[in-house]
């Protein structure tokens, strides 16, 4: 998918450096020049947005950016992730209704708007509540609105508690019994099997990849939630430790 007159690698190093800057328009300006190379909307979200996003992160993480850098990092990122939803190709409606949620940081709020963006673009109608949402909440909308599949997108281990609680919730209701859970995100990825060991129906590392498991579990019909309880009694020291 990279246009063949523009070095990738270069132009991600180039935005990452206006992204800590602060400077937008000097920000727009260069996205303008990218695009004029051939990349389309959804190649700039898959070759630069999500990288940039995903090394903005684990610099925060690991204390290698400033407060102000990454405030204005995140921002830009949301700036730039905007504009793009605008120029997706959409695909025609599928019939599939999905109920998106995230972490609470900016960081997770950023890529779970990007990853809902991306899923409505491939067809889905799609209700993205973000952070912050009670579990009874989205239980209650899950209720109301009848998806037929939460994604939940997260990047930090203190989320895997609630997490955890939520598919315990859903799988608990009779409300809509077949609703499957499909977990991406940092976490998961760094802890290989969590995402099922909590009672998820599937997985993915980023948010390009969501959108594959979402047409898997739906394809896939789900075993009953008396099944999955019976499944989830021996905990692997994994999961206790990620969601204790």
């Amino acid at each position: 998918m990279t246009s063949p007159t523009m070095n990738t690698e270069l132009a991600l190093e180039r935005l990452l450096q206006l992204c800590v800057s602060g400077d937008r328009p000097a920000t727009r300006t260069f996205i303008e020049q990218v695009h004029r190379h051939g990349f389309t909307s959804m190649q700039l979200s898959q070759e630069l947005y999500w990288p940039a996003m995903q090394t903005i992160f684990r610099m925060w993480r690991q204390d290698q950016l400033t407060m102000l850098a990454y405030q204005y990092s995140t921002r830009m990122l949301r700036m730039l992730v905007d504009q793009a939803q605008a120029g997706y190709t959409q695909a025609a409606r599928n019939g599939r209704r999905l109920l998106c949620v995230c972490g609470q940081n900016e960081s997770e709020d950023l890529a779970g708007q990007l990853c809902s963006d991306i899923l409505e673009a491939s067809g889905y109608e799609v209700f993205f509540a973000a952070g912050g949402v009670a579990n009874d909440e989205i239980l209650a909308e899950a209720g109301r609105r009848r998806p037929d599949a939460v994604v939940v997108f997260a990047a930090a281990a203190s989320d895997a508690p609630k997490i955890r609680n939520l598919i315990d919730m859903i799988r608990s209701t009779d409300s809509n019994p077949g609703l499957a859970v499909i977990c991406g995100g940092g976490v998961f990825a760094r802890a290989p099997g969590l995402a099922e060991e909590i009672g998820a129906d599937a997985t993915a590392d980023d948010v390009f990849a969501v959108e594959r498991m979402v047409r898997c579990a739906l394809a896939t019909p789900r075993v009953t939630a008396a099944a999955t309880s019976n499944a989830t009694v021996g905990l692997s020291t994994r999961r206790r430790a990620a969601v204790a």
